[in-house]
């Protein structure tokens, strides 16, 4: 084990470069409006996604239709500024952070709403924010430490499942059939007629709301995405162990060659 700690620790992808936090900062300081990275295309769908999520949450507990309709546009948002990232060359990390941040929190805003609404199920809610939060940011993290560009991009020898998960396609139906069902369960408590009445439908279904169809739908896509929370935590809590030992290995060698 020892043997191989420094090369685990030295081991880096042709990805990124250490920079000092003071240099950093002055960089962001001083930066050009033509290289602006807060003025990017993508950043500034980023920002329209949190005005329209903080109006959604605005609405949340009168106007259920002001609600849905703010929420889903900032949700569609999402797909929006990777595409842009992509063809505008305006990439970063930044944007990924802000990206992903924005994504928590709207998601956890509407959890605590839906606590309120079904306070028997309180405690599954509050479980679905801490593992939604708590991978993410492990995710985040071991991405980071061991010099990913994205925290997207996941080697199909750490997780193939993850790697599949992360494909732009995979992961735009996993999220958008995950919020479908907490909007489809925000609904359930404002919407009662069923679709026989309301789209006129006949045949088994017709007894159901649509709010209640699309939590049918949609919550094995939410239990999908919760497992794969579940292996993004355990993965990354692996990642953060495997660096720790292996700095621990390459300590001790070091101690070890000073007393020779």
């Amino acid at each position: 084990m020892s043997s191989n700690a420094p090369a685990v620790l030295t081991r880096r992808r042709p990805s990124i470069d250490i920079v000092d936090a003071k240099v950093a900062v002055d960089l962001a300081t001083a930066q050009t409006y033509s290289e602006n990275v807060f003025l990017f295309v993508p950043n500034l769908i980023g920002y329209s996604r949190i005005v329209l999520a903080a109006l959604s949450l605005h609405y949340m507990s009168y106007h259920p239709k002001y609600c849905t309709v703010l929420y889903c546009i900032s949700c569609l948002l999402d797909a929006f500024d990777g595409h842009a990232a992509r063809a505008l060359g305006q990439s970063s990390k930044f944007g990924a952070v802000l990206d992903m941040v924005t994504d928590r929190c709207t998601t956890s805003c509407l959890l605590c709403y839906l606590t309120s609404a079904y306070p028997e199920w309180a405690l599954a809610f509050q479980f679905l924010i801490t593992l939604d939060f708590s991978s993410h940011y492990m995710h985040m993290y071991s991405s980071l430490i061991t010099g990913s560009r994205s925290h997207k991009q996941v080697d199909s020898d750490v997780s193939r499942l993850l790697q599949m998960y992360y494909n732009p396609r995979t992961l735009f139906v996993v999220c958008a059939g995950n919020e479908l069902f907490y909007i489809a369960l925000y609904l359930l408590k404002w919407v009662h007629t069923p679709m026989s009445e309301s789209l006129g439908m006949t045949g088994p279904l017709a007894e159901y709301t649509w709010p209640q169809l699309l939590a049918y739908v949609c919550g094995p896509i939410c239990a999908l995405k919760n497992f794969v929370n579940l292996v993004q935590l355990w993965k990354a809590s692996k990642i953060l162990v495997g660096v720790d030992l292996a700095e621990r290995a390459k300590a001790r060698e070091e101690e070890l060659s000073k007393n020779q």
